[in-house]
């Protein structure tokens, strides 16, 4: 299993910031950085295309990009420069967002949302791998062809439920997760977007699981608790996150972080191995810097 690291971009010197993150975890280890796009954050594929010409050896994904606000052919144009730029070291994941976001702070509907990944789609890989468009659909339509080469990005989708796993076993490189513990990654993500793939004449082992989850290697684990409690409550209260949780019998997002000490933490990254996770991104969370440096350590280790 893959271990990476899922990070974010800082709002002050969101270039810089990236370049010197970037750096440091390519020279301690990593081979792939995953980064988030938050709707109030610095334009991600922005700052990538600085970064990623910066600094060498290292692959980064995106974490995702929400699908409702860039047609996919903008969408394209941003995606293959970006690979163009970073010599194929470049993977794209797609989201929906939430309610909260799309309707709320983009006045688009939140509605019908499989139809609207799987016509994004129709539109967006032909795009991507130097063919024209030409998908009608009901929700998205993209008519049209791009007038530059190259390499293809591989494209994960953000599912969990199963119809949007099914559609990603079909379609795409695999799902990325978050906020769903070792059981409901064993029981219910995997099988679904395997059997998926396998429905689909795809061979074994060509779709992915990338599971993400908070991570802190500590001596104090029940104050990181609390700082995780406080951290990330908000994926307690979106139902998308919620309904991964209340699978695993968490009552909120600090029971789904990875938390403890070296062997504690060693032992459930193992437990996502035999999970059938093919990739753990790992999001270091710890207030202390010195924790943070800790919990880095043992994951370049493992």
């Amino acid at each position: 299993m893959q271990i990476s690291i899922l990070g974010s971009l800082t709002d002050r010197s969101p270039v810089d910031s990236c370049v010197r993150q970037l750096t440091e975890l390519r020279d301690e280890g990593f081979r792939r950085v995953w980064l988030s796009q938050l709707p109030s954050e610095p334009d991600l594929l922005t700052v990538l295309a600085v970064a990623l010409h910066e600094v060498d050896a290292v692959d980064v994904g995106t974490a995702v990009l929400p699908i409702q606000n860039q047609h996919p052919m903008l969408l394209a144009q941003r995606a293959l420069t970006l690979s163009l730029v970073a010599g194929g070291r470049f993977t794209l994941g797609l989201g929906l967002s939430h309610r909260l976001v799309t309707e709320g702070m983009w006045g688009i509907a939140w509605d019908r949302n499989v139809r609207r990944m799987r016509e994004y789609l129709d539109g967006l890989q032909p795009l991507l791998a130097g063919d024209a468009a030409d998908a009608a659909g009901e929700l998205v339509t993209t008519r049209g062809a791009l007038q530059f080469t190259a390499p293809a990005p591989p494209v994960y989708l953000a599912a969990l439920g199963p119809q949007l796993l099914r559609l990603a076993g079909r379609r795409t490189a695999g799902t990325l997760t978050w906020m769903t513990g070792a059981t409901t990654l064993a029981e219910h993500v995997g099988p679904t977007l395997r059997q998926a793939a396998a429905e689909a004449g795809r061979p074994d082992g060509e779709v992915r699981v990338v599971a993400g989850l908070p991570v802190s290697v500590t001596d104090e684990p029940d104050a990181v608790r609390a700082h995780a409690a406080r951290q990330f409550s908000i994926y307690g209260k979106l139902p998308s996150y919620r309904a991964m949780l209340d699978r695993e019998g968490y009552a909120g997002p600090e029971d789904a972080a990875i938390i403890g000490d070296e062997g504690t933490v060693a032992q459930r990254i193992g437990d996502l191995r035999a999970a059938g996770v093919d990739e753990f991104t790992a999001a270091v969370f710890d207030p202390d810097p010195e924790g943070r440096a800790r919990t880095r350590a043992l994951l370049a280790a493992l």
